[in-house]
């Protein structure tokens, strides 16, 4: 019988062999010890690990804290785009059960499909459910503001009451906005809901939160501190000044987005909560107006739990937590009606100097396109602009092209990305090139390419096309 590799002699099946050396992982410092020529490629190595450098193969970690702390980036705001399918919410959900490790609270705020509540869950979280007989939401609900107020005294106090009512009024704005449609709210209108959310709060006991039913009953009512506030000489003109925005709130209660934002908050978001999830994806077939309104009203009240621990951080009397706030399918809320982009700008622009990390994502910027106003689709691009950090999921040519004129990539990147947005071929069951594979852009610097793979549980925790498909291939949508 010849020996494994042939006999040492012509013709005789001898093969060259060499058989392959162990291969090990180590950092520059550990293997500079055994070939002093090493080189790394220069990604982050602070913060969660995200996934490999698809060129040299080393961990790439991401993590808009670490970064900050570091001086890598100047904001913990972070903006994802890429299709369907390419792994857009398993790379969020990677970063916030890693973020979970080092101590911050995710916050998934507005969770359509849903994505997100299965994390949650599995972390021990509060998951809430929105819709009509399920958990509600009141705009105008002070959440664990309010509690906070009274546990403050002082400068703080106050400024934390004007904080409250900023927030019920921008609300309430937000949704009439979304029920008009097309047609703002008149200067006129807005000190007269300004008033009569201040008049509620006079009149309610102390942590009680008002309602829209409310707030149109009070209106209806017609008190002398409205109509003052209104600019008209007598009550008639007042019913006269005022009949829009009584039908607009009525609509409110009674018509399409009835059930859901009527009535006082049925769940509070707990702060204790290691992560939580507000479910909305049972309006998600009830038409966009609903599901802006969810979103939206979700996103203050969401941010308002962030504003009450920093305030009661600052004062001494809670732990100070860090929080990740993802606001996914962004385009669905914004493109409601005219405006609505500086609500959304409102609650992300003043949390740079805070605790608070947020994650953007859409599927592209042709979603933020489809925006009522140009105005409206400038204040989103910005967006884009100001967050520090760009992922970039499989994305076509004609889109990269959009995105260079907020985020620079070279020609290389821009082939790189394209490459990734549609199979090579007709053959079915193939995995789709994109999915798992990310471009991290920060500034002027060269994107990373990083390829995140699943391990342990994240193969069915993470994919959100699991009852579509019998077998886990990589990373979700």
């Amino acid at each position: 019988m010849p020996p494994a590799w042939g006999w040492r002699t012509r013709g005789a099946g001898r093969l060259g062999h060499v058989t392959a050396a162990p291969e090990y992982q180590a950092t520059t410092v550990q293997a500079c010890g055994l070939f002093p020529f090493v080189a790394g490629s220069g990604a982050p190595s602070i913060g969660v690990p995200f996934g490999r450098h698809m060129m040299w193969g080393e961990a790439v970690c991401l993590d808009p804290f670490s970064w900050l702390d570091s001086g890598l980036v100047t904001n913990r705001g972070m903006t994802l785009l890429g299709q369907p399918g390419t792994g857009k919410s398993a790379a969020l959900k990677r970063l916030a059960r890693g973020l979970m490790a080092f101590g911050v609270r995710p916050l998934f705020l507005g969770d359509l499909k849903p994505d997100y509540s299965a994390v949650v869950t599995a972390a021990g979280g509060q998951v809430l459910r929105v819709g009509r007989g399920l958990d509600r939401i009141n705009p105008l609900d002070a959440g664990p503001l309010g509690a906070a107020v009274a546990r403050m005294s002082g400068e703080a106090a106050t400024r934390l009451r004007l904080e409250v009512r900023g927030r019920r009024l921008s609300a309430t704005l937000a949704l009439c906005s979304l029920v008009r449609r097309h047609e703002r709210l008149s200067n006129g209108e807005e000190t007269v809901l300004g008033a009569a959310v201040d008049l509620l709060t006079d009149r309610l006991p102390a942590g009680a939160d008002p309602t829209v039913p409310d707030v149109l009953q009070v209106i209806r009512e017609s008190p002398d501190r409205l109509i003052a506030a209104a600019e008209v000489d007598d009550e008639a003109a007042y019913r006269t000044e005022t009949k829009a925005l009584r039908q607009t709130l009525a609509l409110l209660c009674e018509g399409s987005l009835k059930g859901v934002f009527d009535g006082p908050t049925t769940r509070p978001i707990d702060l204790d909560s290691p992560a939580v999830s507000v479910d909305i994806s049972a309006v998600a077939a009830s038409g966009d107006t609903l599901v802006a309104a969810a979103m939206l009203s979700t996103w203050s009240y969401g941010f308002a739990v962030i504003d009450a621990s920093t305030a009661l951080a600052e004062a001494g009397l809670a732990p100070r937590r860090r929080y990740f706030a993802v606001m996914d399918e962004l385009w669905r809320a914004l493109r409601g009606a005219p405006g609505l982009v500086d609500h959304a700008d409102a609650l992300t622009r003043v949390y740079r100097g805070r605790d608070v990390a947020h994650a953007m994502a859409t599927h592209s910027l042709d979603d933020l396109s489809a925006l009522p106003s140009e105005e409206d689709r400038a204040k989103a691009r910005g967006f884009v602009e100001r967050n520090a950090i760009t992922v970039l999921a499989g994305l076509p040519p004609r889109e990269l092209e959009e995105v260079t004129r907020v985020v620079p990539l070279s020609a290389r990147e821009m082939s790189m990305v394209s490459s990734w947005s549609a199979p090579e071929s007709w053959q079915t069951g193939a995995r789709h090139p994109g999915r798992g594979k990310y471009l991290v852009k920060t500034g002027q610097r060269v994107g990373i390419p990083v390829e995140l793979e699943f391990v342990g549980d994240e193969a069915w925790l993470y994919d959100t096309d699991h009852a579509a498909r019998p077998q886990h291939d990589g990373a979700g949508s």
